[in-house]
């Protein structure tokens, strides 16, 4: 009866677009690696990882990083049990390992591909950005001989995915750029991966990037190669640059649970999924969202901010009477689509939660009415005013305690009518 939302809400978000939807949008889960380089996190077991990954399943997350097999014999040992459980458990998400541009490090990831019969995605990488060169005390034939020997090292070993990372991409300049990704698309990259890796850019910066980078692949006549977007948030901007840089055609996206990462973190997988499903680019099941933040929350000992949108407590919580009276008339319709859209653009239904109003200073009747009838208590007026002005008292919402202990000195009410 109230389900089209044509009628129902105006989507200014949807007028005049000049994209089309996007064909087979990917995800690349980066929680496992750049997720676990946040300096506040605990490092999870291998086991804690496996079980994480299976969440990633769940969610139809495409591809997951699996951790850098180079920087240490524990995370050799764990890339390879990740890999191994893959290809044990029958999963269908992609395995990726990155690897600095030194032919070892290619020569390890295969050797884990070979122990485990388990495809790796090689994610080469290496800076590109003049501060970065500096620093290093780079020279650009240097970089670009590192690249064509390290990807071709791959290519000769039969590795069949090899993403190419230019890290600071946004603050690179395009000459750098464009013999960077031709010299790796002509030695055999399928994907190139363009990194926000400070978190500099900002939206009309990432399209006029990947356009850039769009016109240089183009330009090779080399087939399809797939173009990456790698987000950090430092300036916050991190979700606003995804949804352009997929608009302007990038068709693989990264992004951590929780949005953990360096300093202030990257973009947020489950902002990411939940805003691709609004606006219609998947239709992925996100009932496991929930658990896959928490369960990332419990193993790397990061809580989970209240106010933080879809997965905080708060996200679907309201104690302000007007929101209530609104969600209450709602529900008085008969239609809990309705009531789960009238003060919340994010369906709480897609992720299992629902809608759920609180009893505090900023309450009004249709709070303490709601309360009671989700709690299948009977009441009158008087009840409800006393619940009421107690909670008009008080410096915060109350507690489903306290609300019972009211409703009990209250006194005797009549039975609830049978349904």
């Amino acid at each position: 009866m109230y389900r089209d939302l044509s009628k129902l809400i105006y989507d200014w978000n949807l007028q005049d677009l000049s994209y089309q939807k996007p064909s087979n949008l990917q995800f690349l889960d980066e929680t496992l690696r750049d997720g676990l380089q946040s300096v506040s996190v605990s490092h999870p077991s291998l086991n804690e990882k496996k079980q994480i990954i299976r969440l990633m399943e769940k969610l139809g997350i495409s591809s997951v990083n699996l951790g850098m097999a180079f920087s240490s014999l524990r995370f050799r040992e764990d890339v390879e049990g990740l890999a191994r459980a893959i290809m044990e458990e029958n999963l269908s998400i992609k395995a990726n390992s990155p690897s600095r541009m030194i032919p070892d490090d290619i020569d390890l990831i295969v050797d884990i591909i070979s122990r485990t019969e388990t495809p790796i995605e090689i994610c080469t990488f290496i800076a590109s950005s003049p501060i970065r060169v500096l620093v290093e005390g780079w020279k650009l034939e240097k970089i670009i001989s590192d690249v064509e020997k390290t990807i071709t090292r791959a290519v000769n070993q039969s590795v069949e995915e090899i993403l190419f990372v230019t890290e600071d991409t946004t603050r690179s300049s395009p000459d750098v750029l464009k013999k960077l990704i031709t010299v790796a698309v002509e030695s055999g990259a399928n994907r190139i991966a363009l990194c926000d890796t400070t978190g500099h850019s900002t939206p009309h910066g990432t399209k006029k990037i990947i356009e850039f980078t769009h016109k240089v692949i183009n330009d090779l006549e080399k087939g399809k190669i797939g173009i990456d977007w790698h987000g950090h948030r430092d300036r916050g901007l991190a979700l606003a640059n995804t949804l352009t840089a997929i608009d302007a055609g990038a068709t693989r996206i990264h992004a951590t649970a929780l949005g953990l990462g360096e300093r202030s973190g990257n973009l947020s997988m489950e902002l990411l999924l939940v805003n691709c499903k609004m606006l219609g680019w998947i239709d992925n099941k996100l009932y496991s969202l929930m658990e896959y933040s928490q369960k990332v929350s419990d193993v790397a000992n990061v809580p989970i901010p209240p106010t933080i949108p879809v997965i905080g407590k708060d996200a679907f919580r309201t104690q302000t009477g007007i929101h209530a009276s609104a969600l209450v008339k709602a529900k008085k319709l008969g239609d809990n689509w309705l009531e789960d859209r009238v003060y919340s653009s994010v369906p709480a239904e897609w992720i299992g939660r629902e809608q759920r109003i609180e009893i505090g200073p900023n309450s009004g009747r249709s709070n303490v009415i709601w309360w009671l009838v989700h709690h299948q208590f009977a009441f009158n007026f008087d009840l409800v005013m006393k619940i009421l002005n107690h909670a008009k008292k008080q410096e915060r919402i109350l507690t489903d305690t306290e609300i019972l202990k009211i409703i009990r000195d209250h006194g005797p009410l009549p039975e609830l009518p049978e349904r």
